[in-house]
């Protein structure tokens, strides 16, 4: 059984995609997961508090490294280049689980489960966002519409990655951003 605290974890994860993809994510139990990983069902709630978090885990690693970028950028950044400045920071965490991204994504889309939960992952990442933003100084309603709407941005800018298979995160990040900068003057 692997020792390595990430191994395992990105094990439990691969197993879990391999099962949720072959048999549905309703059908596939912890221990099926554990078996398939190669670690008892002990060892996964160890890592996981359940099976959708198998598919969801790093969030706070994420959110952490997002404010960290919001707090550590240039003081004389608006908002919008203060959260690019973020996206670009998490690159490494983009790149680490592109393999993941594909089956993850049509994962979520065929289970109301996941989809819930992604919904709440994305809700929680705004709210932390925001928080950074309104620490930097902007207004409620400012933080809010500028995390809502680099969220969207980052998310456009992920599915163009994964979508053309060229280029880089960053790269796609600016693009989205370069067009969102557009719209407001069309």
């Amino acid at each position: 059984m692997p020792r390595n605290r990430e191994v395992v974890r990105r094990l439990l994860q691969q197993a879990a995609l391999a099962l949720y993809d072959k048999q549905g994510y309703e059908q596939t139990t912890t221990a099926e997961i554990a078996a398939q990983a190669g670690v008892t069902e002990r060892t996964f709630f160890r890592h996981f508090a359940d099976k959708r978090e198998v598919l969801f885990g790093g969030e706070e690693l994420l959110i952490g490294m997002l404010v960290n970028a919001i707090q550590n950028a240039p003081a004389h950044l608006g908002l919008l280049d203060t959260l690019l400045v973020a996206f670009k920071a998490a690159e490494p965490v983009f790149i680490e689980n592109q393999p993941l991204y594909e089956p993850l994504r049509r994962i979520v889309s065929s289970s109301p489960a996941l989809q819930e939960r992604h919904l709440a992952k994305v809700q929680a990442m705004t709210v932390a966002l925001t928080m950074a933003l309104r620490e930097r100084g902007a207004t409620e309603h400012m933080a809010s519409l500028a995390a809502q709407m680099g969220m969207s941005a980052i998310s456009h800018a992920i599915l163009a990655w994964h979508k053309e298979r060229a280029g880089t995160p960053n790269e796609h990040l600016e693009k989205v951003f370069q067009d969102m900068r557009a719209l407001s003057t069309n």
